[in-house]
Order: C-alpha cells, then sequence, then structure tokens
C-alpha cells in the first residue's frame, strides 16, 4: 500500500499542514497556491489521483475522520484543527503562526 502524500517545502514550518485535494477542484489549486505563497510547508494527497481500492478506501477514511462531508479541499493542520474549503481569513490565521 503506497498513498503518494506529495510535500511542498517552504521557509516557514510554523505547523504541520495536510491538504486533502482533488488535482482538477479550483479551490484546492486556490488553496496550495495560497501556502506556497505564503512559504508555509505543506503536504497534499490529490484523493482523485489514488489509485487501488484499498489506498482509495484508506485515505477517504481518514478524510472522513475530519470531514464527514467528504468535501474539498480538507485542510488539517497539526493533526488537531480543520478547515474545510477554501476560507482565506482562516487560511491567514494559519500563516500567522
Amino acid at each position: 500500500m503506497v498513498i503518494e502524500v506529495k510535500h511542498v517545502p517552504g521557509k516557514k514550518k510554523t505547523c504541520k499542514v495536510m491538504i486533502y485535494a482533488l488535482s482538477t477542484c479550483g479551490w484546492c489549486k486556490k488553496t496550495k497556491k495560497f501556502f506556497a505563497d505564503q512559504g508555509i510547508e505543506f503536504s497534499y494527497i490529490d484523493v482523485d489521483l489514488v489509485t487501488g481500492t484499498q489506498d482509495k478506501r484508506k485515505v477517504v477514511d481518514d478524510l472522513k475522520k475530519w470531514n464527514p462531508f467528504k468535501s474539498f479541499p480538507t485542510i488539517v493542520i497539526d493533526d488537531k484543527d480543520c478547515i474545510l474549503g477554501f476560507d482565506e481569513e482562516k487560511l491567514a490565521e494559519v500563516a500567522k503562526r
């Protein structure tokens, strides 16, 4: 079971940021760009690109722990907080950490 988690290095590693995204989602792309532009290190999984039934099930199960609606993007901060969707105000708070 190999699930590809992509990592984007940044100048700031103020917290652990994990984004559950879709490769075709404009809001997901905007969220990734926001963190990259802020120089914040983050990781992401493009859920729609995960192959294999078991791998897909594991990623979706992990996503549902944070967001039972399975909407995108789902941004998990420090394995304890979650931001649903592109919420620039909440993302800016993360950037200030």
